[in-house]
């Protein structure tokens, strides 16, 4: 199991719920539950031996992360954003990460800019290992990270939703010869985080989200079955 959690999964609650949700997240990531997949109560109750009340409470944290649609009277569905929700949701990421990256610049010391340095290293390690989840997952850690640095939690709050929803994008296997989310353009951020040079600093991300959104695929895939995308899981994981 990976040690690294994704944003959230520390609100999940128990052994069993923290697991449930490591196995969705990191199966909507690695694209094994492609968007529109329903998830449906009573299958996650069996597969992971829970009463739904616990079922439920974890796909609301996942909703709250941005990466299930919790629809009325039709349950919860792997989120599928369309081309102009992920053109919106970019542009306000540019806007709210450049304010992000303008109080880092003001506020970051050496102890900030070496766990930066640090994360970014692990992203790479993660991707020479193949690791495809926890690479993915760190790249996003990366974003809401800085979003901690700058101190105002509500922008914290904001870009969590943003980043995970677009990184649900970005992830697709259809991109997967590249990189979703570079760690060699997060760490030029990184290095004039470290100068102090806020107009390179701010360059630099306003690139990197540039080359986010020209990874996005135009097309996502269709759903299958949930119990056969989480099996491998699940018995990695009890």
């Amino acid at each position: 199991m990976n040690d690294t959690l994704p944003a959230g999964l520390s609100d999940a609650g128990t052994d069993k719920e923290q697991r449930m949700y490591r196995d969705i997240y990191d199966a909507i990531m690695d694209h094994r539950l492609p968007a529109r997949t329903k998830l449906t109560e009573q299958s996650l109750s069996e597969i992971y031996d829970m009463a739904r009340h616990g079922v439920r409470k974890v796909l609301n944290q996942l909703a709250a992360d941005g990466v299930v649609d919790l629809e009325p009277n039709r349950g919860a569905f792997i989120a599928s954003p369309d081309e102009k929700e992920a053109e919106d949701m970019f542009e306000l990421r540019q806007s709210l990460e450049q304010l992000a990256v303008e109080r880092v610049v003001q506020r970051a010391d050496n102890k900030a800019i070496a766990s930066l340095r640090k994360m970014v290293e692990r992203e790479r390690e993660a991707y020479e290992k193949g690791d495809r989840p926890q690479w993915i997952r760190l790249s996003a850690d990366f974003h809401i990270e800085l979003a901690r640095l700058s101190g105002n939690d509500l922008l914290v709050d904001m870009l969590r939703r943003l980043v995970s929803r677009t990184t649900l994008l970005i992830s697709s296997q259809e991109v997967a010869a590249t990189r979703p989310c570079s760690f060699d353009e997060h760490l030029r951020v990184v290095d004039a985080l470290a100068r102090h040079d806020k107009k390179a600093a701010v360059s630099e991300m306003a690139q990197h989200l540039h080359q986010c959104a020209c990874r996005t695929p135009k097309q996502v895939s269709k759903g299958f079955d949930l119990k056969a995308a989480l099996k491998k899981n699940r018995s990695e994981t009890v």
